[in-house]
């Protein structure tokens, strides 16, 4: 097996340029497809794996599944195959990033892009469930958007198909466990109800940045899918329609007879979601129960047949029984009718008893022994600790010795914030009460962020509600900066520069810009971006890239400003190219010479009063 390096070529036609992700099965690296001059991307299976036929049939699984699906949504497979010992497969290359990245970027989307997002996803899952292949790994990891806002899914690693024997052993567990439907973490099949459930709680993700069942491990995770309802978007966003907490709720059913049929059905709600006629829809109700046992051969039956004893017993190889013996195993299978009946009779009885004993308790004992009184918890928040204390001991509850402190904005270094049980709950008198100390509003002090990535700071300062703004800043002329190594690597997600400084106290709702370095390796947006013409040539004269400069009239932008530029904005910038920069001009006035009384007559008619001649 050979080690993958920069430069290599695999199977002598795809020239490796770089490292572009890492996952637990394979390697992707960006190459160029020296055959048809274009760039892909190669996933290379590890090195460790590559020799376990298990994770080899899984890969090649992949590539097979994957290859039969020709959609927009679907990055698409060109090849596969074996190079001295790695298994590869080369697909298309998306320049973009993952939804996930997006996620920590921006924490969470707006309800038109996230619905944008889901009708692709639909689309393209609809698609590979047409072609009898479900996913079973949807996550925000395995979905790639590009700056156009189109995404592409990816990664159909354990995607299985339908017609196929599974290759995964019988009730194991495939997927993410975060978004890992009921059914396949209680061991059962994959279906294609599978891939909604995972579709919804994707969707809550994207709405609320947040993932609605959390745990300490993966087995804590996978019973909250099946036991605890989902979450309700709209208390943490109460601008998000019913329409689209409805779409969540039916996706993410526990019980697969409450889930859309199909993605197209679900398809069809995310199309119409935003309609104001079905914003504010009844919330959605579940038809058949949430925990409902449809496996009734694991519904455990009080008493086996005499058969079914003896088919059981048959195949065990223990030591030879006495012929007496096993007859009275059987005679013992075979109680008599009346003996049955009897049995009967005497639990009935044993019931009733049971009954009335605890009638009777219900009854006399608590006059007996005297009712536990209940009570309110007063509500004792804005109060000094020594106060609250006081109220809740006159009040006949017991109050815990420590305090547990907490940071707050509404209440004062000292004062109660909450109690726990919560004011106004129920409880038996004499019940210990925690407090909660208000220790201020929480503050952060700021640290030197130079060298790290804004993706790892944003997430960092996310939790203390400071707003993160990014913006770039030229490094031309500088040969060094504190905290950074290598100036020659640099990329538009290392921080440069920040403000304010290190050693800043800040609290919630202040602001700290990141910088990072202005590097163009792609062309800018020189339409948008509001380039002069004198700036885009100074920009490509540095990058030895050649000039044309066209003209066009324009009844409404300025002249010279530019309209259009014959590279797109984002592709590769290519030394000794030429780019064409289209610019406005205004439009000349031609005017002819009367050439007799009756021609100056007609002019005069087709003048405005001012003498200046009016455009046809």
């Amino acid at each position: 097996m050979k080690l993958i390096t920069k430069g290599q070529k695999i199977n002598d036609r795809y020239e490796v340029i770089k490292s572009i992700g890492e996952g637990g099965m394979a390697n992707v690296y960006l190459a160029k497809d020296t055959i048809l001059d274009r760039k892909v991307a190669v996933k290379v299976l590890r090195g460790d794996l590559a020799n376990d036929e298990k994770f080899v049939r899984r890969f090649q699984r992949e590539a097979l599944s994957a290859s039969s699906l020709s959609h927009p949504n679907i990055v698409e497979m060109y090849d596969v195959g074996e190079d001295e010992g790695n298994h590869y497969i080369v697909m298309e290359y998306v320049e973009g990033k993952t939804l996930k990245q997006l996620l920590k970027k921006r924490g969470n989307l707006t309800v038109s892009e996230a619905v944008d997002i889901m009708l692709q996803l639909a689309d393209g899952i609809a698609h590979a469930h047409d072609s009898y292949i479900i996913h079973r790994d949807i996550k925000p990891q395995n979905i790639l958007i590009q700056e156009d806002g189109q995404i592409k899914i990816t990664d159909f690693g354990i995607a299985m198909a339908l017609n196929s024997t599974q290759l995964t052993q019988t009730n194991s567990v495939m997927g993410s466990v975060h978004y890992l439907p009921p059914e396949q973490a209680n061991g059962k099949g994959s279906t294609i109800k599978c891939d909604i459930y995972s579709m919804g709680i994707l969707f809550y993700e994207l709405l609320t940045g947040v993932l609605p069942f959390k745990g300490d491990n993966a087995v804590e995770i996978a019973l909250k899918h099946m036991k605890d309802p989902i979450p309700s978007v709209r208390k943490q966003n109460s601008n998000i329609p019913q329409s689209i907490e409805n779409i969540i709720l039916k996706s993410t059913a526990k019980n697969p007879k409450n889930r859309y049929n199909d993605v197209k059905e679900m398809y069809q709600d995310l199309k119409t979601c935003l309609d104001p006629d079905v914003m504010d829809q009844p919330r959605y109700v579940y038809k058949y129960p949430e925990h409902e046992t449809e496996d009734k051969e694991q519904i455990p039956t009080i008493r086996p047949k005499k058969k079914e004893v003896e088919k059981k017993r048959e195949p065990i190889k223990e030591e030879p029984k006495e012929e007496e013996e096993v007859i009275e195993e059987l005679e013992d299978d075979e109680e008599p009718k009346n003996s049955k009946k009897m049995n009967i009779i005497i639990w009935s009885l044993f019931g009733i008893l049971v009954v009335l004993v605890g009638v009777v308790s219900a009854i006399f004992l608590p006059s007996f022994f005297g009712k536990e009184k209940e009570m309110e918890i007063p509500d004792v928040s804005g109060m000094s600790v020594v106060d609250a204390e006081s109220v809740l001991r006159d009040s006949g509850f017991e109050v815990k010795a420590e305090t547990e402190k907490m940071a707050s904005a509404e209440y004062e270094v000292g004062q109660v914030v909450k109690t726990d049980p919560i004011a106004g709950r129920t409880v038996k008198e004499g019940t210990e009460i925690t407090l909660y100390e208000s220790i201020g509003e929480e503050t952060y002090t700021v640290e030197n962020f130079t060298g790290e990535k804004i993706d790892v700071i944003q997430e960092r300062l996310r939790p203390y509600g400071i707003t993160i703004e990014t913006k770039s800043k030229s490094i031309e002329g500088v040969e060094s900066i504190d905290g950074i190594d290598d100036m020659e690597n640099l990329d538009k997600e290392t921080i440069i520069d920040q403000n304010p400084k290190e050693g800043t106290v800040l609290k919630k709702g202040d602001k700290v810009t990141l910088y990072y370095p202005e590097i163009y390796n792609k062309y800018p947006d020189f339409v948008n971006e509001g380039w002069t013409l004198e700036e885009v040539k100074e920009f490509c004269e540095q990058y030895s890239v050649t000039v044309k400069v066209q003209e066009t009239v324009s009844q409404i932008k300025e002249p010279g400003t530019i309209l259009r530029q014959s590279r797109p904005a984002g592709s590769e910038i290519v030394e000794k190219a030429e780019i064409i920069i289209t610019i406005a001009k205004k439009e000349e006035v031609q005017t002819t010479p009367p050439t007799s009384s009756d021609d100056n007559t007609d002019q005069s008619d087709s003048s405005s009063t001012d003498g200046t001649t009016q455009s046809p």
